[in-house]
């Protein structure tokens, strides 16, 4: 596990196949600079003609992700900052939409918040029996506003209000497949990395031009996304700096 503050990225291609790895010490959170990083790497391999298909994984064997910077949520002092911050879960989500490649997620562990809608902006999903997940944003006073429409548009919108109003409740592995946020489950991480790389094999043996397509078809109906979460990312970067939100985060760091 990485011990830079800001968080680790790497990419690495291999037989048309490429993994982007990020990692935070802080349970693979994501500081705006390593939020960017993604956004930027999702970016430069829709553009590689040497990738086919992205797999998207975080370090170690515990969480995948445990969402935004808790330090940099209290470090949050205007609007524009708090706008700035949140905007950088949209870009990501934004840039998996628009990457013309498609995007395995390995889901290893448990997932929070923004990672539930990394996971969603997948373009398929598997995970382990350890990969819960939770939208614990309306406990801290603030809601998962930028991240509903991917959560929403891979689950449904009753399992997404299930988890948003139900804010302090794991919800486990089978129920996120049972929804179809995740493909498969393995017990193991050995298994779920096994039949990772043999789809995204399969699938980088596929014409790129049909993949492509594909993705696109898929993905129709969000051209709007480049504003929406624009928007969301507003409306919980003015939430952050209320008086409930402030003494939340401070109960929470204590």
């Amino acid at each position: 596990m990485t011990s830079r503050p800001n968080g680790s990225l790497y990419t690495h291609t291999e037989n048309h196949i490429a993994t982007v790895e990020f990692g935070h010490p802080a349970s693979n959170s994501f500081p705006s600079e390593l939020l960017e990083r993604l956004a930027k790497a999702f970016k430069d391999l829709s553009d590689d003609d040497k990738v086919h298909v992205i797999i998207l994984k975080s370090e170690g064997e515990k969480a995948f992700c445990a969402g935004a910077s808790f330090d940099e949520l209290v470090a949050i002092t205007t609007l524009e900052e708090g706008k700035t911050f949140f905007s950088g879960f949209a870009n990501v989500i934004n840039a998996m939409r628009k990457c013309t490649k498609p995007i395995i997620g390995r889901i290893q562990g448990k997932t929070v918040g923004g990672g539930v809608g990394l996971a969603s902006a997948c373009d398929y999903c598997m995970a382990t029996e350890a990969a819960s997940i939770k939208l614990s944003e309306l406990t801290i006073g603030i809601g998962p506003f930028v991240i509903e429409p991917a959560v929403s548009g891979k689950i449904g919108l009753a399992a997404f209000k299930s988890l948003a109003w139900d804010a302090t409740q794991w919800k486990n592995a089978y129920w996120a497949k049972e929804k179809g946020l995740y493909s498969r489950v393995f017990e193991t991480i050995k298994e779920l990395d096994s039949e990772i790389q043999l789809l995204a094999e399969r699938i980088a043996s596929f014409n790129p031009e049909a993949t492509r397509k594909m993705k696109a078809a898929l993905w129709k109906g969000t051209d709007d996304w480049d504003t929406l979460l624009a928007e969301r990312a507003s409306i919980s970067g003015e939430l952050v700096l209320s008086e409930f939100t402030k003494n939340a985060l401070q109960k929470f760091k204590k």
